[in-house]
């Protein structure tokens, strides 16, 4: 199995949780290159900048759009966003101290128990439950998908293995949360380490070795070639061009 992960399109983030003109284009580019081979299921975030991303792809590929609730980025936001000025919040684990203090000897040594690092409690967050509650969400998924996620092992019991291309239209903050639950990388590296920007393609193979177990690969992280290929900006985050 092929799991793309992908974050919606550059968004307005008002009230009607649109995406901009260049969203729109970055949503039918990414289309184009999903279509070239195909994918079996697509899944979306309730949330509308994702859906209005996965729109043109299912159009394309006439492909029934089905939501995972649990997807929805607002159900962690409360519990992972810290306000670091009046007025001003950020994911706890983005901001400049955040990026710190969860990348410290101290934390690494937490291992497992990473979420009991004094930064933390220093900011008032318990970052634990929103964690725990994506995990088993995200362990349900990938049963239903063929795949019993064997966490202590950072492997997945085979239960159906299948060729099938999966598309998930995601989330920034939920998406490198889920990153790490996928692969069994401690959220700290997970959210500190790792990075999507708009429409970008993330895929992960759960390759039959024959064992019984599949170990999860990550083969390519947040990639643009679909924007590329139309001729759009390549502006990583709106910021850097790559």
């Amino acid at each position: 199995m092929l799991l793309y992960v992908i974050r919606h399109g550059d968004p307005t983030y008002n009230e009607h949780d649109e995406l901009t003109p260049r969203g729109t284009l970055q949503s039918a580019a990414l289309a184009k290159r999903l279509a070239r081979y195909g994918v079996d299921r697509i899944y979306s975030s309730p949330l509308n900048r994702a859906q209005v991303t996965a729109k043109p792809t299912c159009e394309l590929l006439n492909k029934k759009l089905e939501i995972l609730e649990w997807a929805n980025e607002d159900l962690y936001w409360d519990e992972l966003a810290y306000e670091y000025e009046p007025g001003e919040a950020e994911w706890c684990f983005r901001t400049q101290e955040g990026m710190v203090e969860l990348r410290s000897p101290e934390v690494e040594k937490l291992g497992k128990e990473w979420y009991k690092a004094d930064y933390f409690k220093r900011i008032g967050i318990d970052p634990l439950p929103a964690c725990q509650r994506l995990h088993a969400a995200s362990d349900t998924f990938f049963t239903s998908l063929g795949y019993e996620h064997d966490p202590d092992n950072g492997r997945y019991k085979i239960l159906n293995h299948t060729h099938e291309r999966v598309a998930v239209f995601c989330h920034h903050g939920f998406g490198l949360t889920w990153l790490g639950a996928i692969l069994d990388i401690p959220h700290p590296i997970a959210w500190t380490s790792l990075d999507i920007s708009h429409s970008d393609l993330t895929v992960i193979e759960f390759p039959d070795n024959h064992s019984g177990y599949s170990y999860p690969m990550l083969l390519t992280l947040s990639n643009d070639s679909h924007l590329y290929a139309e001729g759009l900006p390549t502006l990583y985050q709106n910021k850097i061009y790559l």
